[in-house]
């Protein structure tokens, strides 16, 4: 999974659907005017659950205009605020992005999926210190949030902090025992840093938690092919590319934070028959027509 830019939560987005009904405007304002305030409120918070629900099946560019049209329906909450700054990220506005999330911000600075949000847009944009400073500001908020501290830790990895990159991915591990992004990057530092038995292990600990984890499974597969066990190798290999074949594109892989050490034996693996033949199966099987059902008799 594309796991080093935290978007937005979607659990934070779920949260929408259980936000209090808006407050009563204060008993001077005109009756009429009340509720027509309390009405356009309320329509917004509905725009913004759609919006919401929307961005769960990724459908994004569905969602954008509702969360837009949210925030100027509910423009006192900082969560429609949130949800529009986090969508704008997925579409790389990062300039709309960060306004709307500063707008939340000054609406609720005790939130700190605002400030990882912030994070985010830096990171996106390479400005990996920033982000550093973000991260940390959200965790004085959140300290025991997985996400958050695996995004510090990827921070930390991208400014070639190693050490510290691994002391936030084991936090993230010690606060979610089945977290296993954060082991997945244990093991691409160890890696690169030629302690293959290690990295084999946390490989192996991640997919013991997820079998459905293509990235440490193809990673596993690698390591094991290149120190010899080739079979093995060669059946993870084809299991990992089975489950998502996206691990084949170096590309990929590199923005998913592989280093040089472990690219390089990727690309050597991916050329292999074997391997290109499970690569070639699974992009016949992905462009292949879905059969029309019979009408029923």
């Amino acid at each position: 999974m594309p796991k080093h830019v935290r978007l937005i939560s979607f659990l934070m987005i779920c949260s929408l659907w259980s936000m209090p009904k808006a407050a009563n405007a204060q008993a001077l304002i005109p009756h009429t005017l009340q509720l027509d305030a309390t009405k356009l409120e309320k329509q917004g918070l509905s725009l913004a659950q759609e919006a919401a629900q929307l961005a769960q099946f990724q459908q994004v560019d569905l969602a954008l205009p509702r969360a837009r049209l949210a925030s100027q329906l509910a423009p006192g909450n900082d969560k429609v605020w949130l949800l529009l700054g986090g969508l704008q990220l997925q579409t790389k506005e990062f300039d709309g992005a960060i306004a709307s999330l500063k707008k939340a911000q000054s609406i609720n600075p005790k939130n700190g999926d605002i400030l990882f949000a912030l994070g985010s847009a830096n990171f996106q944009q390479k400005n990996y210190q920033a982000a550093v400073v973000n991260y940390q500001d959200g965790l004085k908020l959140k300290p025991n949030d997985p996400e958050g501290l695996f995004d510090l830790g990827n921070a930390y990895y991208l400014l070639g902090r190693l050490p510290d990159a691994i002391a936030q991915y084991d936090k993230a591990v010690s606060h979610d025992k089945k977290f296993w992004p954060a082991l997945n990057n244990i093991g691409l530092i160890n890696y690169e840093q030629g302690n293959i038995p290690e990295a084999i292990k946390r490989w192996q600990s991640a997919v013991t938690l997820d079998k459905q984890a293509a990235e440490p499974l193809l990673a596993l597969a690698v390591a094991l092919y290149t120190k010899g066990d080739r079979q093995q190798g060669l059946t993870l290999g084809e299991a990992a590319l089975r489950i998502d074949s996206r691990y084949a594109n170096l590309n990929f892989l590199k923005e998913n934070l592989w280093g040089d050490r472990l690219l390089s034996d990727t690309k050597k693996f991916l050329e292999l028959p074997r391997i290109q033949a499970a690569i070639q199966q699974r992009e016949n099987s992905s462009s292949a027509p879905t059969p029309k059902k019979q009408p029923t008799q």
